[in-house]
C-alpha cells in the first residue's frame, strides 16, 4: 500500500468539509440570509440574525430550535 501525501489530520479536515455547491445554496431558515461555514467548529453561522446551526456527521442541522444565537 502507498502512503498518502497528506497527513491524516489534514485528510480528516478535508473529509469534514461541506461541498462548495451546497454552501452556495444554504440559507438561514429564520431570516433567509446566507450561512458561513466554520469547519473547525462544525457550525453554520448566519450573519443576519446571528443564529449558529450545528453540522453533525457532515449534515447541516437547519432547525431553528437547534440553533444558538450568538451575542
Amino acid at each position: 500500500m502507498g502512503r498518502s501525501s497528506q497527513p491524516a489530520v489534514k485528510r480528516d479536515r478535508m473529509a469534514a468539509m461541506l461541498p462548495k455547491d451546497l454552501l452556495e445554496i444554504l440559507v438561514c431558515p429564520a431570516c433567509k440570509q446566507p450561512l458561513e461555514y466554520n469547519a473547525e467548529k462544525q457550525t453554520l453561522r448566519c450573519g443576519g440574525c446571528r443564529r449558529v446551526y450545528p453540522v453533525r456527521d457532515d449534515i447541516p442541522v437547519l432547525l431553528i430550535d437547534e440553533a444558538k444565537i450568538e451575542e
